[in-house]
């Protein structure tokens, strides 16, 4: 069976459209809700769903992510509770290709080899782990294990011309391409460097490069779309979750707020 990722990407390609990509905390604000809302993501009309694995010290994460994951871990989400999950969305028919966003430590803690079997026999497609280089997963054997998922890379602004080019050698499914320094969260504008960096990634590789930190609105999704294959949404969406996370409309919510994003995205 192809990888949901790459099927994804090639049917996008195809069409001439690019990709909307919608990131939330798994358990956030806990499991049975956030079951609610990454259904309400996919009838929204995101085509992949990152779910990040709640962390105790998400380093990476502005303040809107790290509150996320420490809601979901007070709610009791645990890593085997997250790999649970996908599997019941499986289960209740959810098509979309997800990939876990998460740092090395609940994945090392879980067990490399069994973390990567279990959440690919689950459903999940594809890991993107954050404080994991591409070179330490070459130099140790464990970390380069993968069982079907597909190992998403990061290239940042700051990445030198040579670091992108064995970022690129080693790239699955898709490159996330962090549109700015520092942590997750919104901004105010759009990085003006995307579209030379995005260009500069392609020199090296084939594999769609998608873009993420800090896009917050239809204007700013619909601009970045146009420079890159893909445009990743998380803070924002995951605001809604917070300020809504008590509502019995929480998925409506979601799903309104997202919507326009990804008509948006499409639009290009």
């Amino acid at each position: 069976m192809e990888n949901r990722i790459d099927a994804l990407f090639d049917r996008l390609r195809e069409e001439g459209k690019k990709a909307f990509v919608a990131y939330v905390a798994a358990g956030d604000p806990d499991i049975s809700r956030c079951k609610e809302v990454v259904k309400a993501l996919a009838e929204a009309g995101a085509d992949l769903i990152e779910l990040g694995v709640p962390f105790s010290d998400p380093l990476a994460d502005g303040i809107v992510n790290q509150m996320a994951a420490q809601r979901a871990l007070d709610a009791g989400t645990t890593t085997p509770k997250v790999i649970e999950m996908i599997r019941e969305l499986r289960a209740d028919g959810l098509e979309a290709p997800i990939i876990l966003f998460t740092y090395l430590n609940p994945v090392y803690t879980y067990g490399f080899e069994a973390f990567h079997r279990d959440a690919s026999a689950a459903g999940a497609d594809g890991i993107l782990t954050l404080d994991l280089p591409p070179d330490e997963a070459a130099a140790h054997r464990e970390l380069a294990y993968h069982e079907g998922l597909r190992q998403i890379r990061l290239i940042a602004p700051t990445s030198p011309e040579k670091r992108i080019a064995s970022i690129s050698a080693a790239s699955e499914g898709f490159i996330y391409y962090v549109s700015r320094e520092g942590v997750t969260g919104e901004q105010d504008e759009v990085a003006t460097s995307i579209s030379d960096q995005v260009a500069q990634i392609r020199a090296h590789t084939d594999t769609p490069v998608v873009v993420g930190f800090g896009i917050k609105d239809p204007e700013q999704a619909r601009t970045v779309a146009t420079q890159a294959d893909g445009v990743v949404v998380g803070s924002a969406i995951v605001k809604i979750v917070a300020a809504e996370g008590a509502s019995p409309d929480l998925a409506e919510k979601v799903r309104d707020f997202v919507k326009p994003l990804v008509d948006a995205v499409k639009s290009v």
